[in-house]
């Protein structure tokens, strides 16, 4: 596990560690966290659960049948 060193200004670092005391973490796993948050490359677990959760949701099939003819596009 990296180690990293950072520098906050005093109401910065009240801020974080109020943020942390908060969620009942340590600053530095609430740190990661907000790191590891903002830096995802994936897609969170709770939106991976997403196809599905709707069963009366039109498939595909459905939708375009509703939408009609595309529309030629002009030229740039």
């Amino acid at each position: 596990m990296g180690e990293m060193t950072i520098y906050l200004d005093d109401a910065t670092e009240r801020r974080a560690k109020a943020a942390a005391r908060k969620s009942r973490v340590s600053v530095s796993r609430w740190v990661a966290e907000l790191i590891e948050s903002r830096t995802r490359t994936d897609w969170p677990p709770e939106v991976r659960e997403l196809p599905g959760a709707w069963p009366d949701f039109p498939d595909l099939r459905e939708l375009r049948v509703v939408a009609g003819k595309n529309h030629p596009r002009g030229r740039l």
